[in-house]
């Protein structure tokens, strides 16, 4: 149970941390208020520390897509990657969910935002479905060439948790005005599911946040797999 309980903690901080950090630092003023850069920032810090935290347990995959290539790339069973899939998921809910209730605590009022992904008329930079299908492939794509390349034999990889928190946070930096960057089917679920009340949308456009992602992490694993992206022996 050790990995699972590993990706369960994990993707929890993953939405805790970056989501929270959009809903609550991102919806203030003045001093309080972050920007995108923070926000990118949180996102990609939440997984520099999960990545030293769980990594050598788990491997600190905490995405669906991740563990989705790794497999692709032959290097976890199916059995295993059943296991990591439900409890990323079961992560991200219960991240949002305690999201939600320190939320609902705000005397002001809160409109139920959990820094739900999306694409459109009235979200963020108001990009359309290919925009955000194209973006979300993309940088999936790129974010598992990043995880699969430092972390494959012979990479240095005590620096790997620090080279994936980076390149996180760059794809947030370009993406979070397209889609809210998800590039995780599990991110975007979990806020989905627990803010459907007040945000059903975000449910109806789930789907994209699920199949794109996916078919990023499937070329950069069979890449990988095929060998077109091994180093050559020496």
């Amino acid at each position: 149970m050790k990995k699972p309980i590993a990706e369960f903690i994990g993707t929890f901080t993953l939405v805790f941390f970056g989501c929270g950090a959009a809903v609550i630092a991102g919806m203030g003023t003045g001093p309080t208020a972050i920007d995108i850069l923070g926000i990118a920032f949180a996102f990609g810090l939440a997984i520099v520390a999960m990545a030293y935290g769980i990594g050598m347990i788990s491997g600190c995959h905490v995405n669906p897509a991740v563990s989705f290539g790794v497999f692709l790339a032959g290097r976890m069973p199916l059995s295993e990657l059943v296991g990591y899939v439900v409890s990323q998921v079961l992560g991200a809910i219960a991240g949002a969910a305690v999201l939600a209730l320190i939320l609902s605590g705000k005397t002001s009022g809160w409109d139920g935002s959990l820094g739900q992904n999306g694409w459109g008329a009235g979200y963020l930079g108001e990009y359309g479905v290919v925009s955000a299908l194209v973006f979300e492939t993309v940088a999936t794509f790129l974010f598992l060439v990043c995880i699969l390349g430092v972390t494959q034999k012979g990479a240095p990889n005590h620096l790997a948790g620090l080279a994936i928190g980076l390149t996180l946070t760059a794809i947030h930096i370009v993406g979070i005005n397209v889609t809210g960057v998800s590039v995780n089917p599990a991110r975007s679920i979990g806020p989905a599911l627990i803010g459907a009340g007040s945000n059903p949308q975000a449910v109806v456009q789930l789907w994209l946040f699920i199949v794109a992602p996916l078919l990023g992490a499937a070329g950069a694993g069979l890449l990988f797999k095929s060998g077109l992206l091994a180093p050559d022996e020496s």
